[in-house]
């Protein structure tokens, strides 16, 4: 779990400290060859000029790393992520530590972000979130022995400690649910496809809808927005086998959608049953409020934390797993038409 050397440079290059410090400081007195090979190695394991000084002092940064790779704008409007860095904060603000949050484009650039804060001493360790289905950034954090804790499903975490919950089983109890009040056509508005509780959402959905016998079942990945969210909606609603409920992966589409069912002159609940996945005070001040899955956000970012903590202080990797979200049915949930 400690940061890289010019000692571990040299060591994986087989040349001197002193070949190693020419090459990395531009220097002559190495041939190209071997140039190339330390500065190659030195990317690969994240060493960074200031290193060394920081090590040798044993100091540590005293601030925990999240990088979330999703536009800016979306982070406004996004009460998951709120509570979840609210968790975090509340839980680093007891220790006097700091969050070094920075938003990315994509995977490579996160991965980027990385390298530099572990490289150049500015976080002792990271949290990684939104896991992918054979995520890059697994292996690459791992290479780098740099303390991180997932908050996602331990299959696609590798060897780093997992904060998860449980999302198959929620999703048959929705299913169930919808099934108990007569629902033959559910649908679904999705997230993002790619995302590794996605994939475990889509398979437990179908799953249990096969299991009950539904009509149907379709799916409509999104990319979590509201706009995405009413433009799923509109094609479901369209359509001639057209769903009775729809669950959605977010509170922010679920909006959208029974936004998108009024403006259709559907009834909701009487022609239309809706289910948000996350619950959040958007969903209790609407009318009709929404049937929606709860889940203390702010607890599961405050054990990432502690999770992250433990391992910076040397202890054992082990995943954590939260209370499955509850159900909390209200007004926008009632028997199939």
């Amino acid at each position: 779990m400690r940061r890289p050397t010019i000692a571990d440079i040299a060591q994986r290059a087989g040349v001197s400290k002193g070949a190693v410090s020419y090459a990395l400081n531009g220097r002559p007195g190495v041939s190209a060859a071997t140039r190339a090979r330390v500065l190659a190695i030195a990317d690969e394991i994240g060493w960074r000029p200031n290193l060394a000084a920081r090590s040798l002092s044993g100091a540590r940064a005293d601030a925990v790393g999240l990088v979330v790779c999703r536009p800016a704008r979306f982070l406004g409007v996004e009460p998951f992520f709120m509570e979840l860095i609210s968790g975090i904060e509340s839980e680093l603000a007891a220790g006097s530590r700091a969050l070094m949050l920075q938003v990315v484009a994509d995977h490579e650039a996160e991965i980027a972000v990385y390298r530099r804060w572990w490289g150049e001493g500015r976080v002792d360790g990271v949290i990684l979130v939104d896991l992918h289905v054979a995520d890059p950034r697994v292996p690459v954090v791992e290479r780098l022995g740099m303390p991180a804790v997932v908050v996602g499903h331990p299959s696609g975490a590798g060897s780093l400690p997992a904060v998860w919950s449980d999302d198959a089983a929620v999703m048959r109890e929705v299913i169930e649910y919808l099934a108990a009040l007569g629902h033959r056509r559910v649908a679904r508005v999705a997230g993002l496809p790619g995302l590794l509780h996605t994939s475990i959402r889509d398979r437990a959905f179908a799953e249990a809808c096969a299991a009950l016998e539904l009509d149907g079942s379709p799916v409509a990945h999104t990319d979590y927005t509201g706009e995405e969210g009413a433009r799923a909606t509109r094609r479901l609603l369209s359509s001639r086998a057209r769903p009775t409920a729809i669950v959605y992966d977010n509170d922010i589409m679920a909006l959208a959608g029974l936004s998108v069912a009024q403006e259709m002159r559907l009834d909701v609940p009487a022609g239309l049953s809706i289910v948000a996945w996350d619950d959040s005070p958007l969903c209790r001040v609407v009318r009709p409020p929404l049937t929606a899955l709860t889940r203390d956000t702010p607890a599961c970012g405050a054990r990432a934390v502690q999770r992250l903590l433990h391992l910076v202080d040397g202890g054992e990797p082990a995943c954590v797993e939260d209370p499955v979200a509850r159900l909390l049915p209200r007004g926008s949930t009632a028997p199939a038409p």
